[in-house]
């Protein structure tokens, strides 16, 4: 399965153990991850300003990304869909990467559901679907 994480995830499974860490972990090894420049690129930003990571640590962690996962060029949407501008290049990213599915925290994501038959998941709702489904 081809798998998309909206930025707030990535920060998640980086930041603390918990749900999004094993989710990301999980899908490293069973799925394909896809990320786009400019998810990492906020990520980037986000880790450093507002998790005051050091940005050593943040090239590391965006080096393994980049190592782990395939990078997707965008295509921007013709038309503003979220109230968010920051969450249509997310959208973008994921829709131009044909991927199977959006992982994403964001209630303006969410709210969507499914966009262009790209079902927009919860983290835990997609972790709990992965453990009934391979026995974890």
């Amino acid at each position: 399965m081809k798998i998309f994480f909206d930025t707030n995830v990535l920060i998640a499974a980086f930041i603390v153990r918990g749900t999004c860490s094993e989710l990301f972990d999980h899908c490293l090894v069973e799925h394909k991850i896809y990320i786009s420049q400019w998810v990492l690129d906020e990520l980037y930003e986000k880790l450093v300003r507002k998790f005051c990571f050091p940005k050593a640590k943040v090239d590391q962690i965006v080096s393994f990304i980049c190592k782990n996962t395939e990078m997707i060029t965008y295509t921007p949407l013709s038309t503003p869909i979220c109230r968010d501008s920051d969450d249509d290049h997310v959208l973008a990213s994921a829709v131009s990467g044909n991927v199977d599915c959006l992982i994403s925290g964001d209630e303006d994501l969410l709210v969507l559901k499914n966009f262009q038959g790209l079902p927009i998941i919860r983290p835990g709702d997609f972790w709990r679907f992965e453990k009934e489904k391979t026995g974890l």
